[in-house]
């Protein structure tokens, strides 16, 4: 085989290279690097077996398995044989060219790695004499970087710190330190002894580190440079327990139990006080004579804390170390709140020599931590939990239900009309009010139980283990508290409540779920008379995607002007002629259609937006009015008002504006206020009505007798008109409380000379009944419903305009 231009280019590289022939295994060529690797002269390699070169038994297997074809491109380390005997340890790369059709070769590329071995080797080596060192020395030593991430530790810092056998054997520094800790009597001053070095690089420092096996350790810390820089931290701890036997260490120690803020005594193998330093006399008033041959016992002699104390020593007995929080009492009597740790102090062959006791005043701490729980945990008003801490129990109460496959209720509590009372008596009133509703439910709920207040007049209700009954029956039993009247400054008068139900854990599986679906079911409440209880169902939730989506609805109506007003026409009783129209909005939506106006107006007051409805339809009215009035039609207009919208402090002010930017008479306009609007802040209100009655606007109750009547507002108030609910008109003339409802009110409407309406009148009997009774107007289908501007001109406006002319 001919290799001169494969020669020329191996010559050229710096690696020791031979050119192998595939089948025989003999070398057909190598460079002068191979030659010189391998100590032998120039050409005296070629023709050569490549398996002469092995210094190793194996080596010959590996060509083996080069020449079965095992794989053409193999990277290996192996030791060859120079000639002067030598072995050389070397990296190889073995690879398969193919020079032409039926021609190959394998490209053996080696490598002295020799010296990188002996370096290895002797990093080896020192690392191991290091490590020698560190097990060899009498101190137990932690090697950490500046962060404090472990780098090395000896045997006997493992004994000392008595680290568990899971922790040898895997690298966990977080594990190591928690450990560390738990080790410490007093935990938190270690931790922050420890942070205090961690942040301080060139800090030399020496500590006494007292664990609860009864060891007390040394601690140097030094820190390691390299290069002029420190790189991390050497700890070494030395086990002085027994030295503390020594007088010198007495000494040192007295120091310290001189000088320490905590409480401290030490007794004998029997448990009996031998001595107590300063802190412990400005703790508890005795003096250390008084203290001498008293036992931990007698000293922490509470009644109360007899149990404690006994359990507490019979741990020091077991385990040499002891902690506990116990109420004790000074010399004079007053009682303080105590940490006290005791640990058992040993001498080399395992006999007790002392006891030590520390303890600190934890009154103070524990009065703060008391009361930031209580802030944190509790209603500021009613004392009750807040959010926060019901949180944590319906948390509790899933785990316990989740594990033993029971249920527990969740009641969401609303009071009624409690706006009404913040409004037109205060919030002070208001606050107790719900300090009063606090203590009533308290009343209705067991001790495992908690009611908790979210916020405003929002209470939750958290049952524990309660199926529907139990959760019915302490809804049955919170409306009858609560229907019991109030009394406050003298004052009588009677809270609700709509309350609703959700059930763990058909109902949710968290506390967002349960509260949300309780919420949603206590709206359905609401929204069906109020003062009663309901139980969620899943189809609730839609009804409030479903208030969400008209709400976003109507606010797009009212932008894009798709409101309108329809009018019903009023009579006169006396002669059936018609002198007015009440104005009643209409909606109709591309994707909702025609929606009710009992179905969008309470949502348009719940979020609000009824005040600019409310002013749209004040407007509207007002202009057609004006237009009606231009043409001679002798018209008023009745336009409903909304509570949100009259307490519009621009209210009177955007009217008297708008009748004379229409150039309409103001008295052909009545506003229809309902009674909810009359008794909030009444003499606002009162001064408000009277701007009003001055503007020349008339005004009449809406509803009246369905709401919180009082004859107080109807002697003051400058109203002309009552109007008698359809509710109370339906049934005439065969329901006997509906006609005894119906003629006390026509009856007080005209001994205060007030003029009654009659709404929906349907029937012809009810309109010659309502007659008898000398009700003054009616309005109803027995007339008309309700029409468009357009439909009421063709219909009503030539008959108004003949009856006028005949007038």
């Amino acid at each position: 085989m001919k290799t001169p231009q494969w020669q020329a280019l191996i010559e050229g590289m710096l690696e020791a290279v031979l050119l192998i022939d595939p089948i025989q295994l003999r070398i057909v060529a190598a460079n002068r690097s191979a030659h010189d690797l391998l100590k032998v002269s120039d050409t005296s390699l070629v023709n050569k077996p490549v398996v002469e070169l092995a210094a190793a038994p194996e080596d010959i297997f590996f060509w083996e398995d080069v020449a079965a074809g095992l794989s053409d491109n193999i990277f290996s380390e192996t030791l060859l044989q120079r000639a002067d005997g030598s072995v050389i340890q070397v990296e190889r790369r073995v690879t398969l060219v193919r020079i032409d059709l039926n021609t190959t070769l394998f490209v053996l590329a080696i490598r002295d790695h020799s010296q990188q071995r002996q370096v290895e080797n002797e990093l080896e080596k020192l690392i191991a004499e290091l490590r020698a060192t560190l097990e060899s020395t009498a101190d137990g030593i932690l090697v950490t970087d500046l962060d404090g991430a472990i780098r090395s530790y000896n045997h006997l810092f493992a004994e000392l710190l008595c680290l568990p056998e899971e922790l040898l054997t895997q690298r966990d520094d977080a594990a190591i330190y928690a450990w560390m800790d738990r080790c410490m009597v007093d935990a938190t001053h270690y931790s922050e002894r420890l942070g205090t070095i961690r942040r301080s690089p060139l800090m030399e420092a020496t500590d006494v580190l007292v664990l609860r096996s009864g060891k007390i350790l040394e601690r140097v810390t030094l820190p390691q440079y390299a290069r002029g820089r420190p790189i991390g931290r050497v700890y070494s701890y030395r086990d002085i327990t027994l030295r503390l036997a020594n007088e010198a260490r007495l000494q040192l120690a007295s120091k310290v139990f001189e000088s320490s803020t905590d409480a401290i005594f030490i007794t004998d193998a029997e448990q009996k006080i031998v001595t107590t330093n300063p802190s412990f006399e400005r703790l508890t008033s005795y003096t250390e004579r008084e203290m001498l041959g008293q036992t931990p016992r007698d000293f922490f002699s509470e009644t109360s804390n007899a149990e404690q104390v006994q359990l507490m020593l019979e741990r020091l007995d077991i385990q040499g170390y002891c902690e506990a929080e116990l109420w004790n009492r000074r010399k004079n009597g007053h009682a303080y709140l105590c940490m006290i740790s005791l640990v058992r102090v040993q001498d080399e062959h395992g006999k007790t020599i002392h006891y030590i006791g520390f303890f600190k005043d934890r009154t103070e701490s524990h009065t703060a931590n008391k009361k930031i729980e209580e802030l944190a945990f509790s209603d500021v008003l009613t004392g009750l939990p807040n959010r926060l801490l019901l949180s944590e129990r319906i948390k509790q109460s899933i785990n316990y239900a989740s594990s033993n496959n029971s249920r527990f209720a969740v009641l969401f509590l609303d009071l009624d009309h409690f706006k009404q009372i913040n409004d037109s008596m205060g919030h002070h009133f208001g606050d107790r009010v719900l300090i009063e509703v606090t203590e009533r439910l308290k009343n209705c709920i067991r001790q495992v139980d908690t009611a908790a207040r979210l916020g405003g007049d929002e209470f939750v209700l958290l049952l524990h283990q309660a199926d529907a009954s139990g959760a019915e029956i302490c809804a049955r039993r919170v409306l009858e508290e609560l229907k019991a009247p109030f009394t406050i400054d003298g004052m009588h008068f009677t809270v609700t409540s709509s309350i609703g139900i959700a059930l763990y854990p058909e109902d949710g599986e968290s506390m967002d779920e349960l509260v949300k679906n309780a919420d949603s079911a206590m709206y359905h409440v609401k929204e069906r008379g109020r003062s009663d209880f309901r139980f969620y169902q899943r189809q609730m939730n839609i009804g409030l995607l479903s208030r969400m989506k008209i709400d976003h609805a109507m606010r797009q109506a009212l932008e894009h002007n798709q409101f309108r007003l329809h009018y019903q026409p009023l009579v006169n009783l006396d002669n059936d002629r018609l002198f007015g129209v009440e104005a009643l909005l209409r909606w109709n939506d591309k994707d909702l259609g025609e929606v009710s106006p009992a179905r969008f107006i309470p949502i348009a007051e719940e979020t609000g937006v009824i005040v600019a409805i409310g002013n749209w339809v004040m407007h509207t009215a007002i202009k057609q009015a004006a237009l009606w009035h231009q043409q001679n039609h002798q018209l008023s207009i009745s336009v409903n008002v909304s509570a949100l919208q009259f307490q519009q402090s621009d209210f009177v002010e955007n009217i008297a504006l708008a009748l004379q930017e229409a150039n309409l008479p103001p008295n052909r306009i009545e506003l229809e206020l309902t009674e909810s609007i009359l008794i909030r802040d009444v003499e606002e209100t009162l001064k408000r009505l009277q701007a009003l009655a001055e503007l020349g606007v008339k005004m009449s109750i809406d509803d009246f007798g369905t709401g919180y009547s009082s004859l107080s507002y109807l002697k003051r108030f400058p109203i002309n008109k009552l109007k008698i609910d359809r509710s109370f008109v339906m049934n005439l003339p065969g329901d006997e409380s509906d006609i005894a409802i119906v003629t006390a009110i026509i009856s007080l409407a005209h001994a205060l000379k007030l003029r009654v309406i009659a709404e929906g009148v349907e029937k012809d009997e009810q309109r010659k009944f309502l007659e008898t009774l000398n009700c003054d107007e009616l309005q109803g289908f027995l007339y008309s419903p309700a029409l468009s501007a357009s439909e009421f001109e063709l219909t009503y406006l030539p008959i108004a305009a003949k009856a006028a002319r005949c007038a």
